[in-house]
């Protein structure tokens, strides 16, 4: 989206009217990813702040200096309390795959797939504590208020299912994420942008009943009222979305409660997630969910794993003993997230479809209390699947501790630049007018993963 584009959007989006304009904006919009490698975006978020050291980045030298400590590289900051000493990995790694790529002991199924993501061990962040690092990772901005990822996913390339969310959002059935819906917002875009929540457990979409007789008739009153309210007061955002959102629950009826039926999966297919172990039931039916929705052309689906019931065991937050919290968590994604790779890939979708996994920040290399780790935004692991990626190699490298990024240090920015750009979208160019201000997702950073 040039600067040209965006004047004719805008001049459009004021010449026709909120609803108008938000569906002239789709329409121009989803012819715009032209040689995307992929079309759709399945996010799995361990909330909490994984271990990168415990999980994907194999330290030696913790072992070897244990109990000493951390020195060298620069004053020691931790969330809470004092600085512990070095303190060794209780989880083995093993290699695996013809790339040998290391993932630990924690993820025997997940590390099947080596030779098929890309293991990025540089990526860094701003911000120690959960709320701010959520946003960031969520948005690009520390401070609530901005687009989500997703929402500029779906204004960049609309939907391919006009009767379905171009953005869903999944969580854990002990709660929103830290953040809560900030982390799904359209912040200054129009209101229909933001994600939609569907839930894993129970009844998946809430009130969503079959179109009743007389429903047709009585939601064109309803919209031939809001759109004379929208004359009367243009550049209404939020009223914009009420009527495009009462369209769609609409459309939904039709569509919405096969499209998240885990009921109809094959039994085979069920067992693969992992649905008839109470362990893994709840994020496999988010993994199976995911899936079918993006079968049914939903743009991106963001997963949450860890939800705010009771932070130190809901979450990936190992304070007290990262050896208990990170056993228990792992459990429960590493079968589901397995099946997701190898039923996507069994399907033909993997190609298409940009699988990513990572948490808000990565944990100290040091103790706390003994057995846990505290929050380190300054290195942390994640990894890329499907979209064409060359899989089985590591790119960047983090220093001998896993306390900062230190070879190839990947921003935020750099992430979201190249997401977007496997997405087909220049994040340069993908921008959206507000406060005389061409705002992007990216800021002003934020450079492309070249081995991506």
């Amino acid at each position: 989206m040039s600067r040209t584009f965006q004047s004719r959007r805008e001049m459009l989006f004021s010449a026709l009217g909120g609803y108008g304009g938000v569906a002239l904006s789709s329409m121009l919009a989803e012819g715009a990813a032209v040689g995307a490698r992929a079309t759709s975006v399945i996010s799995l978020f361990m909330s909490g702040g994984v271990s990168h050291i415990d999980t994907f980045d194999p330290k030696p030298a913790l072992k070897k200096y244990a109990g000493q400590p951390l020195t060298g590289l620069g004053e020691v900051v931790v969330r809470q309390g004092h600085p512990g000493p070095l303190m060794p990995s209780p989880f083995e790694f093993r290699r695996h795959g013809q790339s040998g790529l290391e993932v630990s002991e924690l993820f025997p199924k997940m590390g099947s797939h080596a030779d098929e993501f890309a293991l990025l061990r540089s990526v860094y962040s701003k911000s120690n504590d959960h709320v701010q690092a959520h946003f960031a990772i969520s948005t690009g901005m520390i401070r609530m208020g901005f687009p989500s990822l997703g929402s500029w996913v779906s204004y960049g390339l609309g939907t391919e299912n006009k009767n379905l969310p171009a953005f869903v959002v999944l969580y854990d059935a002990h709660g929103a994420p830290f953040g809560g819906p900030a982390n799904w917002s359209a912040g200054f875009m129009p209101a229909t942008y933001q994600g939609t929540v569907f839930k894993a457990s129970g009844t998946p979409i809430v009130d969503l009943k079959p179109a009743s007789a007389g429903q047709r008739e009585r939601l064109d009153l309803l919209r031939e009222l809001n759109e004379m309210d929208a004359a009367a007061h243009p550049g209404n955002s939020e009223l914009s979305a009420r009527i495009e959102s009462y369209e769609l629950a609409y459309r939904m009826q039709g569509v919405a409660p096969e499209a998240v039926d885990v009921s109809l999966e094959s039994e085979a297919t069920r067992k693969l997630y992992g649905t008839d172990n109470p362990v893994t039931e709840p994020f496999a039916r988010q993994c199976i969910m995911a899936r079918r929705l993006i079968e049914r052309g939903v743009r991106m689906v963001q997963l949450y794993h860890g939800g705010l019931g009771n932070q130190n065991t809901d979450t990936w937050d190992a304070h007290e003993d990262v050896r208990s919290n990170h056993t228990k968590h792992a459990a429960e994604v590493d079968q589901p997230i397995h099946a997701l790779l190898t039923d996507l890939k069994a399907r033909g979708l993997l190609d298409t479809t940009l699988v990513t996994w990572q948490g808000e920040f990565g944990r100290m290399p040091i103790s706390q209390r003994g057995m846990g780790r505290d929050h380190n935004p300054g290195a942390m692991s994640m990894w890329m699947a499907g979209a064409k990626i060359k899989g089985g190699q590591v790119i960047g490298s983090s220093d001998e501790f896993g306390y900062k990024a230190a070879e190839q240090p990947i921003s935020i920015h750099d992430l979201h630049a190249t997401m977007l750009h496997l997405l087909g979208l220049d994040h340069t160019k993908l921008t959206y007018r507000f406060n005389g201000r061409d705002m992007r997702l990216t800021d002003v950073y934020g450079e492309r993963i070249p081995q991506i």
